[in-house]
């Protein structure tokens, strides 16, 4: 019998779902916190600094506070140059080209905007919408009115911010000497340029942290900023605005391309006013050219002419071939050197130490010259200052021109003796002058108060200084060619000078007017020097020009200043002297 086999159904077992979903996801898990882990390492330990600029940013501010440029003063504290609050236009291009924001939707306040700043509106939308920046000035330094104007707009993207603007209430009086700042508010010109690192500051530096809401929650660092210093001038301003107004109305009546005074204290050596004609107005450049802005009491060099004679005697003096007692024979009112001849106006026959001064004798000058040696000569010039730097430091100061050379001839020294054959500036003419009226003590010019103590040399004896003040005296008197010089109540020494202006190949028709003079010759205290360039009409020379501008300013000088009179005879001396 046969066994039967058992057979045994096989079981269905039904596949489990459950395991490997749950695999999967505790591996998604798994993996996603192996990614933040990563990643989380990556930003804290391996690259943190771009997380930190990013909530730096939003969370870290830097304050400045505002800091004004330093005043420049004149001596009795008046201030020439001063720093006032002004408003600058800027935009944001992001926040103006933003369609949301609808900046560039309304073209009318766009066109309100380009009138009030003068410019194209075009030109403005364009300057706005450069995206190459986020930061665009429209306008700097605008007016209280048009930043309100600009503020009541209310454009998106165009901002005020605050800065300063540099003001001049001096005017054109002070210009050349004071100069001025560009929009950076930097130095570009005179004293602003010269002192602009003392006068310049930084502001104090506060970073902080603040919240959300823009609260300050922590200071994490502050820095002191640089104190501005002021600068205060030697420059009187009273005696500033009057010369530049008496100068300003030579050389409008005289029709002269220019002119030039300098006014200085001999016993300091101290600038109380050096003023140019033409000038320009500091706070509005607009069209300024680049002639008028030129300061040419220091950097215009001219031939001075007999302004300088008194050098010759004063060699002969020092020297000791000629004193007080010497009487030159001037006839007959030429001489020839060389292929050359030296000429007088007319024939002066015999002509003392003085008369020579008084009449202006060429050849009495050139025959003192010659009687010195050489080298003696030049050193007198150099010694009075002539040939070099006057000490003032002012940017574009220049130092004149001389013709060095090995052989002299004898015409040369001669022409030189008579101002001709150098160069000089007017302030360098000036310095020569304070030496004479300082008793031939030299020191150097100064245009900003200090108590360094200066250096000083004497150059020539006292008593020759004195004598030839004393001569110069009669170049005032009657039958001297600086009669409209004279300052009522007050002894004056002085000397015209007319020098023609070389063009090539020679001289031309047209002429320098100087006169340069010191007061009270009892007990000197100013020098003043008065240079009209070009007169045009039927005056020029200087006793006619420049003599009548030197008396103004002297004569008002000297009373501001309550210097005593010590004319002997007033009355004489004041009916004399009218215009």
């Amino acid at each position: 019998m046969k066994t039967a086999k058992t057979k045994q159904a096989k079981k269905n077992i039904a596949p489990s779902s459950v395991q490997w979903r749950f695999a999967v996801v505790v591996a998604a898990i798994l993996g996603v916190f192996v990614v933040l882990t990563v990643r989380a390492a990556y930003i804290q330990v391996i690259n943190p600094d771009q997380l930190i600029q990013e909530g730096d940013s939003r969370t870290l501010r830097v304050r400045n506070n505002e800091v004004y440029r330093g005043l420049i003063t004149d001596r009795n504290g008046e201030q020439l140059a001063v720093s006032v609050p002004a408003k600058a236009v800027w935009a944001h291009p992001p926040t103006v080209t933003d369609p949301e924001k609808g900046a560039l939707a309304d073209t009318r306040r766009w066109q309100a905007l380009a009138e009030v700043l003068g410019q194209d509106v075009d030109d403005l939308i364009r300057k706005a919408t450069n995206q190459s920046s986020k930061f665009v000035y429209l306008q700097r330094q605008v007016s209280p009115a048009m930043a309100t104007f600009v503020q009541k707009l209310n454009i998106p993207g165009v901002y005020l911010v605050n800065e300063s603007r540099r003001f001049y209430p001096a005017g054109e009086a002070s210009a050349h000497v004071v100069g001025f700042t560009n929009v950076d508010d930097q130095g570009i010109e005179g004293i602003e340029m010269l002192y602009d690192k003392l006068l310049s500051a930084t502001p104090d530096s506060r970073t902080i942290r603040r919240d959300a809401k823009g609260r300050q929650v922590e200071i994490l660092d502050q820095e002191k900023g640089k104190e501005p210093q002021d600068i205060q001038l030697t420059i009187d301003q009273r005696i500033q605005a009057l010369a530049y107004r008496e100068l300003k109305s030579a050389v409008h009546f005289y029709r002269a391309t220019s002119g030039s005074v300098v006014v200085a204290d001999v016993n300091t050596g101290e600038i109380l006013a050096m003023v140019n004609s033409p000038s320009f107005n500091p706070n509005n450049r607009k069209g300024v050219s680049a002639r008028k802005i030129r300061n040419r009491a220091i950097t215009d060099s001219f031939e001075p002419g007999s302004s300088v004679k008194p050098l010759a005697v004063l060699s002969a003096l020092e020297f000791g071939s000629a004193d007080t007692k010497t009487v030159i024979d001037t006839a007959p009112g030429w001489r020839r050197l060389g292929g050359s001849i030296v000429r007088d106006s007319r024939n002066y026959g015999k002509l003392t130490l003085q008369g020579i001064i008084q009449k202006s004798s060429n050849i009495g000058t050139s025959k003192l010259a010659l009687s010195v040696p050489k080298e003696f000569l030049l050193d007198t010039y150099y010694n009075m200052g002539l040939m070099s730097d006057t000490g003032t430091n002012l940017i574009g100061e220049q130092g004149g021109l001389f013709n060095e050379q090995r052989i002299w001839s004898e015409f040369e020294l001669s022409t030189l003796s008579f101002g001709y054959g150098l160069s000089v500036t007017t302030m360098q003419l000036a310095r020569m002058y304070s030496i004479l009226g300082n008793g031939g003590v030299k020191q150097p010019f100064s245009i900003v108060k200090s108590d360094e103590q200066k250096m000083t040399e004497r150059v020539i004896s006292e008593e020759n200084a004195h004598r030839v003040l004393t001569m110069m005296e009669s170049v005032l008197e009657d039958g001297g060619s600086g009669r409209k010089a004279r300052v009522p109540g007050y002894r004056v020494a002085g000397k015209t000078g007319t020098s023609r202006k070389a063009i090539k190949g020679g001289y031309g028709e047209q002429y320098v007017n100087i006169f340069a003079g010191v007061a009270p010759v009892s007990d000197p205290q100013l020098a003043v020097v008065v240079l009209i360039n070009e007169p045009k009409g039927d005056l020029y020379y200087g006793g006619d020009t420049a003599a009548p501008v030197f008396s103004t300013i002297m004569a008002n000088t000297l009373q501001l200043l309550n210097v005593p009179p010590d004319a002997k005879n007033v009355s004489s001396i004041a009916a004399g002297g009218e215009r």
